[in-house]
């Protein structure tokens, strides 16, 4: 933490280095923080609402009534409009810490945020490399498909002979349909049997007469 002398005030961005302490060196997150914090408690007061952190202290938004005040430059008496006013009051522990009957514990070593930032440094410096690595697996991955391409170009012309032949052949599918089918033969009558004529027995010799 930077060190302050007894007296000084401390501004915004001193503020935000000795935050950066908590935060790993990083003043872009602390100054984040911070923002973060004033905004959201400056907002509630606006509304009127009372924003306690216990322990710490409290806002609120107190109302001052119309009275009379002396001008310092001139020393003449002009009354003030009635405003609303923002008010912090001091909680148990800020109080004791100020009056020194309570010790704040000691903070981190900076050992700590040394090794923290050499290690963002080493990060930092591996980070190209990935990148290098990244971009040249990514043209590698855009030029092979690149090489294959003539390739399906051939196949597609010689692909496309192939399919003009079946046009072709299609007068030759119609020829079934045109074949008209065969005749039934009808089934052949048999003549029918010729009547055989019955055989004219000879007369028989009359033998008794020859004796």
């Amino acid at each position: 933490m930077a060190v302050v002398s007894e007296g000084q005030v401390v501004n915004k961005s001193q503020l935000i280095d000795a935050l950066a302490e908590r935060f790993e060196g990083s003043r872009k997150d602390a100054a984040h923080a911070l923002d973060a914090v004033l905004d959201t408690i400056t907002r509630q007061v606006a509304k009127g609402e009372k924003v306690a952190i216990t322990g710490f202290g409290s806002f609120d938004k107190a109302v001052r009534n119309a009275r009379w005040v002396r001008n310092p430059q001139t020393g003449d008496r002009i009354k003030t409009k009635k405003k609303a006013v923002p008010k912090f009051t001091p909680g148990a522990d800020l109080k004791n810490v100020i009056s020194g009957a309570k010790k704040l514990p000691a903070l981190p070593k900076p050992a700590k945020k040394a090794a923290a930032a050499s290690s963002s440094t080493a990060k930092k410096a591996a980070a190209p490399v990935r990148k290098a690595a990244a971009a040249a697996k990514k043209s590698a991955a855009k030029k092979a498909p690149a090489k294959k391409a003539p390739a399906t170009k051939a196949a597609a012309t010689k692909a496309a002979p192939a399919k003009k032949a079946p046009a072709k052949k299609a007068p030759a599918k119609k020829a079934p349909a045109a074949k008209k089918a065969p005749a039934k033969k009808a089934p052949a009558k048999k003549a029918p049997a010729a009547k055989k004529a019955p055989a004219k027995k000879a007369p028989a010799k009359k033998t008794a007469k020859k004796a």
